[in-house]
């Protein structure tokens, strides 16, 4: 597939990628936006819930879904529609990790029940709390003597017991997942609607290419749109159909080692068909390589997760918005390289000294997309610039003395989430194609620094001849030590003052004398200085 005039992504690759919803071999029968919110939400209660994973819970867990909850759900389901109710969160859980196995799960329940026992699609909090207290009614109306929750003590020792093997090592072996859809961003529903796309192109290279591939290997963000679509049993059996068997053997599964030739063919294929590198921001590989016992590009962030803003007192301070950039090149291979050509990233707005660059020689030239520069921006930078530049401090060739860039591009945040899978492409001259994808912005910890200022008056006001004109060169009384608190973006936000001196200072005769320690006090003043004249101004009223 060749590329485009000036943007191959937003042009072809991506025209390529909006087309494949048309395409009844990758049609999902669910609103799988939603259930993957849903099915994060219940990651997050899984991995804040440790009791859960002690093996007596587990063990009680495991029986209660095999011999109360299937049962129960069995006999309420008519036809393929399963009935409006939800199990509580220990069974849950047993049953989101069984249908992960798609083929063990419909073995399963025709050995049992002669037919497939599906999930019901609830994806707001409201239907899901009517769903479980629904379930309750119909729980204690036909088991009056089993609790409703799990009350096993995690303590207790584990009860030797006639679980299924199967189902309970395949929940050992899920107890981590949560941790790779941990971050906040895979929440959002832009990141969502990109991931729903990327599911389809993986499922379209899987059925075209199924010939030619041993295995595939997802990454983070198709994973959790795969992980979403098993969990509904019904509609995933009838979505890929055939191809049932096929994708439990041709795709990797979760904790699975793969073969470094696995990760790469994967990647080779998502070039060759939509001419676009496999990995992007919120969408790495995560996987552990054979014989060389590594994770495959783990996280290099820790995003604290929080849905609501912890500070609801100071108005005077912002929230913080970071979003993480992925940027790939490609060299074009019958392109002249000079050795004193260089790439050069910086950011839009802000931080004008901060200028990451990057060798053409350090890349290899064999056509295949390369990771430039993987990064965390603030949202209020705009964007980057990538920037093609020749060594000006050769003493010799014809780069000597350029000042400006040989070409350049803009990537700018808007343009990026705008874009069909948050991410885009451009060309930079003629030798160097680029890619660059981001996540949603989210909300990042507050950033906060202390720069100290002039010293101020028992009122708050700086001592200068400036606010002794405003009050008719009366003395100023009192002396406080005092510092200013700027956020992230340099604004002030707080005015923290301590008490060291008393009295007033007269020319000549009288000065202010140290207060003693037990006399001293710290005020913190919220806003903003009021200026008086240039830089002389008085502390925020408290």
């Amino acid at each position: 597939m060749s590329l485009g005039v000036s943007e191959f992504a937003d042009g072809v690759a991506a025209r390529s990628l909006s087309e494949i919803s048309e395409l009844d071999a990758v049609r999902i029968g669910t609103d799988i936006v939603s259930a993957a919110r849903r099915l994060i939400v219940l990651l997050r209660s899984i991995g804040d819930c440790q009791w859960l994973h002690h093996p007596p819970v587990i063990s009680e867990a495991i029986r209660r879904y095999e011999e109360l909850w299937m049962p129960l759900i069995s006999d309420l389901t008519v036809g393929s529609k399963p009935p409006i109710i939800l199990p509580p969160l220990d069974v849950e859980w047993v049953w989101f990790c069984h249908s992960l196995n798609p083929v063990s799960y419909r073995d399963y329940c025709q050995k049992r029940f002669s037919k497939l026992i599906g999930k019901p699609a609830i994806f707001d909090e409201e239907n899901e709390d009517y769903a479980v207290s629904q379930c309750e009614k119909f729980w204690i109306r036909r088991y009056p003597d089993e609790s409703f929750e799990n009350r096993v003590d995690p303590d207790s020792p584990e009860i030797v017991s006639s679980a299924n093997e199967d189902i309970k090592t395949q929940v050992e072996k899920l107890r981590f997942v949560w941790e790779k859809f941990s971050a906040p961003y895979m929440s959002e529903t832009v990141y969502l609607i990109a991931a729903r796309l990327r599911y389809k192109g993986f499922l379209l290279i899987l059925h075209k290419f199924k010939d030619e591939i041993s295995r595939l290997v997802p990454a983070s963000d198709i994973l959790l749109m795969w992980l979403t679509h098993q969990s509904y049993p019904t509609i995933y059996t009838e979505d890929v159909g055939e191809m049932l068997e096929e994708t439990m053997i041709k795709v990797v599964r979760d904790g699975e080692a793969v073969e470094k030739s696995e990760v790469e063919t994967t990647k080779k294929l998502w070039n060759r068909y939509f001419n676009q590198p496999y990995e992007k921001a919120g969408g790495e590989l995560s996987v552990v390589i054979t014989k060389e016992s590594r994770l495959c590009n783990s996280t290099m962030f820790y995003w604290p997760v929080s849905d609501i803003d912890i500070n609801t007192a100071y108005k005077s301070i912002r929230p913080r918005f970071v979003l993480e950039l992925c940027i790939f090149i490609r060299l074009n291979p019958k392109a002249e390289q000079k050795e004193s050509s260089f790439l050069r990233l910086r950011v839009a707005r802000c931080h004008r000294k901060l200028q990451l660059d990057k060798k053409l020689t350090d890349l290899s030239a064999d056509g295949t997309w390369q990771k430039g520069w993987h990064i965390y921006c603030e949202f209020g930078t705009q964007g980057v610039v990538l920037e093609s530049h020749c060594d000006r401090r050769r003493s010799r060739g014809i780069c000597l003395g350029k000042k400006k860039p040989e070409e350049m591009i803009a990537f700018l945040w808007n343009d990026l989430l705008r874009a069909y899978s948050l991410a885009s492409g451009r060309f930079l001259g003629k030798q160097v194609s680029v890619f660059a994808s981001v996540t949603p912005p989210v909300q990042a910890p507050y950033l906060l620094r202390f720069v100290p200022d002039r010293v101020t008056d028992d009122s708050g006001a700086m001592i200068s001849d400036s606010i002794q004109r405003t009050n008719n060169f009366r003395p100023q009384e009192g002396r406080w030590l005092t510092r200013t608190v700027l956020d992230h973006a340099g604004r002030e936000c707080f005015v923290i003052r301590i008490r060291v001196g008393k009295g007033v200072f007269k020319r000549g005769s009288e000065v202010p004398s140290p207060v003693k320690s037990e006399e001293r006090i710290t005020e913190i003043r919220v806003g903003s200085w009021s200026y008086v004249e240039g830089s002389i101004g008085k502390a925020p009223v408290q």
